[in-house]
């Protein structure tokens, strides 16, 4: 490629970045309760679409989302999704900038839950209202390989937990899990954790150590179902893993690549250039395109 060019599209993504770092910087706050409410704010505007479905429910006393597209669609698979937020923020519906678009690339219906949130409720909350809402999709009539397991950040960290639960208690796990940016060591010991910290608009190191002592103030980081990079993966279902290049948890994307990779399990992971962490909840066009190698990735493992 020209140099020219290189230069360019270098420039345009530092731009951008600098973009998406004042934006989330309107959003951050140390006030949990306004940092919460402006997420909520912003799944509100850039998530509802006129073409979805949104219908609330009751999961035992917990608030759930479905999001399905207004047209004839796939009912034998469905999408559990957990949202991210770093286990202290987050909900159904700050989830919908992803699970609006899960929706529309699957045609496929799109279940997002609000599990307890820390440091209110630290950890096993989370993984236990994870938990109830499998029981509630078996309840339902899925089957375990009916369900894709997806989660993005935290959620994803919430969606290995969840399988390597499943495993544990030797129940079926499900057909394939699909994780954007997911923060997997909570030990925070990757290379990128200083190789990406001054390029990472999103996350910084001091918030990630909130984020962690909030969740799990008193227990072992090195517990699989605290950081699942640690777990034992051997009969885990396909997975697909996408992550920003200048993300600063990059690094528990790759290391947890390679370790599905030691232990034989079929998994794909895509790094996207000049991309954040969970860049797919940008209106643009690289969210676009990860949104439908997602898709590509469910289409596959559901034939």
């Amino acid at each position: 490629m020209d140099k020219g060019i290189d230069k360019a599209l270098d420039k345009r993504k530092q731009s951008l970045m600098h973009l998406v770092r004042r934006a989330h910087g309107l959003v951050e706050s140390t006030d949990l309760e306004k940092h919460r409410q402006s997420q909520d704010h912003i799944g509100a505007i850039l998530g509802n679409v006129r073409e979805l479905n949104y219908r609330q429910i009751d999961i035992d006393g917990m608030y759930g989302e479905w999001v399905s597209v207004n047209r004839a669609h796939m009912k034998k698979y469905v999408i559990l999704h957990c949202h991210g937020g770093g286990y202290s923020t987050g909900s159904s519906l700050y989830a919908r900038t992803l699970t609006s678009k899960l929706a529309a690339a699957t045609s496929m219906d799109v279940l997002c839950f609000d599990y307890s949130l820390a440091p209110e409720h630290p950890y096993p909350a989370a993984a236990e209202d994870a938990m109830r809402v499998w029981n509630y999709l078996m309840l339902l009539g899925y089957g375990a390989r009916d369900v894709i397991l997806s989660g993005d950040s935290a959620g994803g960290n919430l969606a290995l937990s969840l399988v390597l639960r499943l495993k544990s208690q030797e129940r079926l796990l499900p057909r394939g899990l699909v994780l954007m940016s997911p923060w997997t060591d909570l030990t925070s010991s990757g290379e990128s954790f200083v190789s990406k910290a001054e390029l990472d608009p999103v996350l910084n190191r001091e918030y990630i150590d909130r984020m962690i002592n909030a969740y799990c103030p008193d227990r072992d980081r090195k517990d699989p179902f605290v950081s699942p990079l640690f777990g034992d993966f051997y009969g885990f279902p396909p997975v697909y893993i996408q992550a920003g290049e200048n993300e600063i948890l990059l690094s528990d994307s790759l290391r947890l690549h390679q370790a599905l990779v030691d232990a034989n399990v079929s998994v794909k992971m895509d790094v996207y250039p000049g991309m954040w962490h969970v860049f797919q909840m940008s209106p643009m066009k690289a969210a676009r395109d990860a949104m439908e190698k997602n898709a590509e990735f469910i289409f596959d493992i559901c034939r």
